[in-house]
């Protein structure tokens, strides 16, 4: 019978957030893999998943998550983990794989399970949806994210600059991620394109040092890397404009 490899979207922090479905993927899993950086912090999926199942049914791998800069290290990265899952997949019938957000929007998972189908053929690829960020900031915030026949654009800041300013003269709403390193440019690209007004980012949703702010107050101040941004699309048509 062939082993299950699960990816369990876990949301951005707050546990509350978890789906039914998510916790009992990760009660039924025989282990829960949570991917930690080089320097071994708990990162949030697994203080998340703690929550649900016990410590000891954890096993933490090593993802290169903070390599930007040299590929070849972080595909070595990826492949040491990928064989470590593949490893537990050969002993364990399901094995679950806790992402933040949800694992098929710029996930981690993305990459392991391409790998660990490459070791083990025949491993079955489920995947359990789990909260974005942008639901919850919008949701904390108030922001909506669509109305009517509005697009919503998910631009990954760490695509340039470029690309959001692009997104920004569309129409519709523009969600900005991993943007805390290149606040000032983000700033700035609101600024030209006329979109910071009703703009709002937030960092560390439902955690202790939760962050929920205006667009308008982005300064030159680095903020967390995981911060995420919605700048809603321009609504003058009154209820139900653009329907």
């Amino acid at each position: 019978m062939s082993s299950r490899l699960i990816g369990v979207g876990v949301g951005p922090g707050d546990p509350e957030l978890v789906t039914v479905k998510g916790v009992n993927a990760l009660r039924q899993a025989d282990v829960v893999v949570v991917p930690v950086m080089e320097g071994g912090e708990r990162g949030r999926a697994e203080a998340t998943v703690l929550h649900y199942v016990p410590e000891e049914k954890i096993v933490r791998v090593v993802f290169a998550l903070n390599e930007r800069t040299d590929r070849a290290r972080r595909e070595a990265a990826w492949d040491a983990a990928g064989q470590r899952v593949a490893g537990l997949l050969r002993g364990h019938g399901a094995v679950a794989f806790a992402t933040i957000g949800d694992p098929n929007v710029y996930s981690t998972f993305t990459y392991l399970a391409q790998t660990v189908a490459q070791l083990v053929p025949g491993t079955v690829v489920e995947t359990v949806p789990g909260i974005t960020a942008m639901q919850d900031l919008a949701a904390r915030s108030g922001a909506v994210l669509t109305e009517g026949t509005e697009p919503l654009t998910l631009v990954p800041v760490t695509a340039g600059a470029t690309v959001l300013k692009e997104a920004l003269a569309g129409p519709g709403t523009v969600v900005a991620y991993k943007f805390g390193r290149q606040a000032h440019e983000v700033a700035e690209a609101l600024r030209e394109t006329g979109r910071i007004g009703g703009a709002v980012w937030g960092s560390a949703l439902g955690l202790a040092d939760e962050s929920i702010r205006p667009a308008a107050e982005l300064d030159d101040a680095p903020l967390p890397y995981l911060s995420t941004l919605i700048a809603p699309a321009r609504r003058d048509g009154g209820r139900g404009g653009k329907l």
